[in-house]
């Protein structure tokens, strides 16, 4: 996937740390610039994994070796989503 230019403002501390130019962790900085549209909803894991040139699952790896999980809800949320397809396959 081709890339283009993009610039942003860091602090001078931070740049030794954005400036690496190992793949792997320039992948990481790129999900992560992404994640907050997965958090508001604006894109989906999928769309994201496109944009990054990688598929959902391992996107989904990244962010979950990070911390942040696929599935985030609380422990109602999660209770009624097991009725529902509980209720659905009877």
């Amino acid at each position: 996937m081709p890339l283009q230019p993009a610039t942003i403002q860091i602090t001078a501390g931070m740049e030794p740390y954005i400036n690496t130019h190992k793949a792997e962790i320039e992948f990481k900085q790129r999900a992560l610039l992404l994640y907050p549209f997965i958090q508001n909803n604006t894109l989906s894991h999928g769309r994201v994994a496109e944009i990054l040139g990688v598929s959902k699952w391992t996107l989904i790896q990244l962010y979950g070796s990070i911390g942040i999980p696929y599935i985030d809800m609380d422990e109602s949320e999660l209770e009624s989503d097991i009725a529902n397809a509980i209720a659905a396959t009877v």
